[in-house]
């Protein structure tokens, strides 16, 4: 698909995952594939804290091969590419739809939906939808973790940069200022949304007998500490919570594979560990009808799967109690006990997925097929 030209359009729901989720895909689609990506953003602020070369005030900027543009109110008129993505369900401009219309050949129009691992995604993944008053037809894309889905967002070079950080991680703790934690210390970082039972899980850790250090991306700001009552940092018995600087996104990757257990939350981050191979907690974004929960249990369902009961238990437990904002107290010392076995089972899920096609790949399959 070289010189080909895509739009990728994204309205920011849940703050970082949207934003990051698309920019990772953007920057791909151009790095990786020679394709003229132009970015299309409702919230350049949060964009701009994931990627520090971004000026947030500026409505149009070049980085990475990336054309990014602020999605404002009163839509441009501005000519269609040859393939369009909308992020999410995020409607296009009314606008921008009657310039598809209008173009000969029309865009491939592509709605790329959020990553699930529920069974009816792959009945659904590809289908075409004809628009209902214009000559245009939109086609489903669903990520997912089987090979009839849309598989999961992974840089090529993304293992081997893991790998050689792993190689030398004294140069994580020197890059935060931070002395190296003793080897007995549980290394943790704790990403989640505001509702999470933080005060709990602190006190279940400071009264365990292992030391633990918790790192916490956003700072002393992080509304997940303001809602739970939450100064920084924390030091109370076996627990130090340290907050950290927003991080960019090659900073967060380099947190994750530096630490033993990852919280996280929403789509990105949840991508990223699994990347990682480390054991991680998933705090899933809460949906008004809880079709949330649904989705948690066919991901762990699927992830669990090859994990001793116990593990796949207390895996299971421990995920129940976090998203539904009750207290963890309870589920953390199984899922303790387990996470050498998880640690294992995280390492054979991520060669797992390393052995499918990669979504920005077959996005671009997809494309080339349809132009």
């Amino acid at each position: 698909m070289a010189h080909r030209t895509l739009d990728l359009f994204c309205r920011v729901v849940d703050n970082y995952g949207d934003a990051g989720i698309a920019w990772r895909l953007a920057c791909q689609l151009a790095g990786e594939h020679a394709l003229q990506v132009r970015l299309w953003l409702d919230r350049l602020d949060v964009l701009g804290k994931m990627e520090p070369r971004l000026d947030p005030a500026m409505p149009r900027q070049h980085i990475q091969g990336v054309e990014i543009r602020h999605w404002p109110a009163d839509f441009p008129e501005v000519a269609p590419s040859d393939a369009v993505i909308e992020a999410f369900g995020c409607p296009l401009p009314q606008r921008f739809l009657d310039a598809m219309a209008r173009r000969r050949p029309a865009p491939v129009w592509i709605n790329l939906e959020y990553l699930s691992a529920e069974a009816w995604v792959e009945s659904c993944h590809g289908l075409p939808s004809p628009h209902p008053r214009l000559p245009l037809t939109q086609y489903f894309f669903y990520p997912g973790f089987t090979a009839r889905t849309g598989g999961v967002l992974r840089e090529r070079d993304l293992t081997a940069k893991r790998e050689a950080a792993q190689h030398d991680p004294q140069a994580f703790w020197r890059g935060l200022n931070l002395a190296v934690p003793e080897e007995n210390t549980l290394v943790v970082s704790l990403f989640c949304y505001p509702d999470a039972a933080l005060l709990s899980l602190f006190e279940t850790w400071a009264q365990g007998e292992r030391p633990i250090l918790a790192l916490t991306p956003g700072g002393e700001n992080n509304p997940a500490w303001h809602s739970a009552g939450i100064r920084a940092p924390w030091l109370q018995g076996n627990l130090e919570v340290r907050p950290l600087p927003f991080l960019s996104q090659e900073e967060y990757d380099r947190l994750l594979w530096a630490c033993d257990l990852n919280f996280v939350r929403g789509e990105d981050s949840f991508v990223r560990a699994q990347w990682a191979a480390r054991p991680f907690v998933w705090h899933i974004y809460r949906q008004a009808d809880r079709a949330h929960l649904a989705k948690l249990e066919a991901f762990l369902r699927r992830y669990t799967r090859t994990l001793p009961p116990s593990a796949a238990l207390a895996l299971a437990r421990f995920h129940e109690a976090w998203n539904e904002s009750a207290s963890p107290a309870a589920a953390w010392p199984a899922l303790a006990d387990g996470l050498e076995v998880l640690r294992r089972h995280a390492a054979a899920w991520e060669r797992q997925l390393r052995g499918q096609p990669d979504l920005a790949s077959q996005l671009v399959i997809f494309i080339a097929g349809k132009i």
